[in-house]
């Protein structure tokens, strides 16, 4: 399903960026990668008002009623390949400074790794980064955004929340401004500094950092003192006989797995 496109132009907040915003979109990462595969250069921001198949991680289904921000930003060949497994981070710390700045309360949002944003225990945003090789020798990465401004879902597996629950009066616009602003500034960063200062950054904010949690990969669940992110991003976990596992994909619980 594809609504109106309603507007389009520069994102006055981050220099280099367009957007394109729409009435209703399936998904905007979707959206997004098709614009890429048609050519468009990158630096583009897709919103949409209301997503009608907005998916999360793994293919979940992510809840996208009208009142919360759907934003996803193409990019082209934003850094070397062997590196974009570093842009979930990057997105994630730009997520979590865009909200504190937005609600007025630094140091509000923290990390779940690898990229979930929560706020007092509760989830408040997701993010989904995809990757296509594109005609040329070229990538195309999109950084998805889902940001529970409005209204959450109640999920039985894990606690929700959204901002206006929470007391905070902002509207997706802004939400979305702080995030363009705060996206441009972090990708600048890793383009020119490394990963050092973005792992920095979200180590700082990281949930339950020092302590023992589980990480189910498939079928397998280990559990293990959460020690650190590495220089990739991946997780390190300390197991109880002291040897370290590194883990580069998989679903982490801070209490009961099930």
């Amino acid at each position: 399903m594809s609504g109106t496109l309603q507007e389009f132009g520069p994102v006055p907040c981050a220099p280099g960026f367009r957007f394109e915003r729409h009435s209703a979109l399936e998904s905007t990462n979707t959206r997004a990668m098709e614009l890429g595969r048609a050519g468009e250069v990158g630096g583009l921001w897709v919103l949409a008002d209301v997503q009608t198949g907005g998916r999360g991680r793994r293919g979940r289904a992510w809840v996208s009623p009208k009142g919360n921000l759907f934003a996803s930003v193409l990019l082209i060949d934003p850094g070397p390949r062997d590196r974009l497994g570093e842009l979930p981070m990057v997105a994630a710390v730009a997520l979590a400074e865009a909200v504190d700045r937005a609600v007025g309360s630094i140091g509000l949002a923290r990390l779940k790794w690898p990229n979930d944003l929560l706020v007092d225990g509760g989830k408040l945003s997701g993010i989904l980064l995809e990757a296509q090789p594109l005609s040329g020798g070229r990538t195309g990465v999109v950084c998805g955004f889902g940001v529970n401004v409005a209204a959450h879902p109640q999920i039985e597996a894990y606690a929700t929340t959204d901002l206006t629950a929470l007391g905070f009066r902002v509207s997706a616009q802004v939400m979305f401004e702080r995030l363009a602003e705060q996206f441009a500034l972090w990708l600048g960063h890793w383009q020119r500094d490394g990963f050092d200062p973005v792992r920095d950054a979200w180590m700082k904010r990281a949930l339950r950092l020092g302590e023992k949690i589980a990480v189910r990969m498939g079928e397998e669940l280990i559990e293990g003192r959460f020690a650190e992110i590495d220089t990739r991003g991946q997780m390190v976990l300390v197991l109880e006989n002291g040897s370290k596992k590194t883990i580069s994909a998989g679903d982490v619980f801070f209490g009961t797995t099930g």
